[in-house]
């Protein structure tokens, strides 16, 4: 495709010079007399691979032209180059400082002319390409992790609208079966599928391997939000059929969890937590459809029945990366697999325990069993070991990880903390129950 340049200059000679010469060396070529036509051009139309502008025009003159240029959506980056006969220094550097690319003197060499508009051309060109390999996933066409976050966290502060985090739930089943190069494939059919369901404009991240970030401008009815999820639930096992056969028993769908900007604040981190929640309690509800963040009470607390299994499924699942030294859901997860991995290559062990706390006086408050909890955890990091880690699920659970040990020495620390508890002050205020399964060297459980 021919490149295209449009020529503002308020001289109809030398709209016809550089419309000629620009066209023999095979460009497109657009004249403009003023300003203020391509600022009214620029807003309604394509945009250029370049423009030639003219300093000294009536009217707008080429500097305030460039200003309004640069305030635009549209033109705020397309390369500018001025034509001036004016040797003024002073000019030059008033031009460039605007962001301007180059200047061209005017009566201009065909030759000068052609080589600068071709060697600006290539080298947006360039920077454009290296700009977006640094900032795009090429799998999925979306922006990556780094890219998502200042993206995104900008969006937060300015625009109104819906965060959400939509996670492609059993994807890890596909790499499993099918192998990495069909995961691959799935994974670039579900972006496909979530910028295809959308209806409002959006801003689309990777955010981890099978986790995506979405910022739906003005989207502040969650009526829409429930069809996004049906729509990209319906699609994504449509489409995954058609990739590995009709007799693919994979439950791959999506889980969503959703907050409304700025209902909540603008600060992204704060943001990206409560909607994580969200889906925390989309995972935990059945997977499959969406979770809106409202207040306190529409993020459903952890069931107290909770178990090693259904705990060990929801967090196998989620691969966000978070870096907090104390585990929350998301850092114990990626922590989780990794051991899982380090054990199926070095042919290690490990258990999970999940402890709970069964509080006796049912009518403590919050902020009681806050204390209680807190005193728990205290006594079990004291007795775990440094390459132990545990996070708490709820108001009432502790889920712990203890790589390379035998049984032996479960034993004994079950009972070290079990001690630790009757004996302390707390301990009189809730009844505590241990749960534990045996990984092997395979990272399979073992009952």
């Amino acid at each position: 495709m021919a490149d295209w340049v449009i020529v503002v200059d308020d001289d109809e000679i030398n709209l016809k010079m550089a419309g000629h010469i620009l066209s023999r060396a095979k460009m497109r070529v657009t004249a403009m007399k003023s300003g203020e036509a391509l600022i009214d051009y620029i807003g309604k139309n394509d945009v250029p691979d370049l423009i030639l502008l003219d300093v000294k025009m009536p009217g707008m003159d080429g500097f305030e032209t460039l200003n309004a240029l640069r305030k635009t959506p549209a033109g705020k980056d397309v390369p500018v180059i001025f034509l001036t006969a004016d040797e003024n220094e002073s000019t030059e550097a008033k031009g460039l400082l605007l962001g301007a690319t180059d200047y061209i003197r005017k009566p201009f060499n065909p030759d000068v002319l052609v080589q600068r508009v071709t060697a600006t051309i290539k080298t947006h060109n360039q920077m454009r390409d290296f700009e977006r390999e640094a900032t795009i996933d090429k799998l999925t066409g979306f922006y990556n992790k780094n890219a998502t976050s200042d993206k995104i966290s900008r969006m937060c502060m300015e625009k109104s609208g819906t965060l959400m985090i939509v996670d492609l739930d059993s994807f890890k089943l596909v790499n499993d079966i099918y192998g990495h190069e069909m995961g691959d494939k799935v994974l670039s059919g579900f972006s496909k599928v979530l910028r295809d369901a959308m209806k409002f404009s959006s801003v689309f991240g990777r955010f981890g391997g099978d986790e995506f970030l979405v910022f739906a401008e003005n989207l502040k009815d969650e009526k829409n939000i429930e069809e996004f999820s049906i729509a990209i639930n319906n699609e994504i096992l449509s489409e995954a059929k058609k990739m590995m056969g009709d007799d693919m028993s994979i439950p791959l769908g999506a889980s969503i969890g959703a907050i409304f900007v700025p209902d909540h604040g603008r600060d992204f981190e704060k943001l990206f937590e409560l909607c994580d929640r969200a889906l925390y309690n989309t995972k935990n509800n059945g997977k499959h459809g969406y979770s809106l963040y409202k207040d306190e009470s529409s993020v459903d607390a952890v069931s107290e029945d909770i178990s090693l299994d259904v705990l060990t499924k929801i967090l196998e699942e989620r691969s966000i990366p978070r870096n907090a030294m104390w585990m929350s859901e998301e850092a114990f997860g990626n922590v989780y697999k990794y051991m899982i991995r380090y054990m199926e290559r070095y042919r290690g062990t490990a258990y999970k325990m999940l402890f709970t706390a069964n509080f006796i006086p049912k009518e403590l408050s919050k902020a009681e069993k806050e204390k209680i909890m807190l005193m728990l955890r205290k006594i079990l990091q004291e007795s775990l070991r440094n390459s132990d880690i545990l996070m708490q699920i709820g108001e009432n659970h502790f889920f712990l990880m203890l790589p390379e040990i035998n049984d032996y020495n479960v034993d004994r620390v079950i009972k070290r903390i079990m001690n630790s508890w009757e004996h302390d002050e707390f301990g009189k205020l809730a009844d505590l129950e241990v749960e534990t399964e045996c990984i092997d060297n395979r990272g399979n459980d073992m009952l």
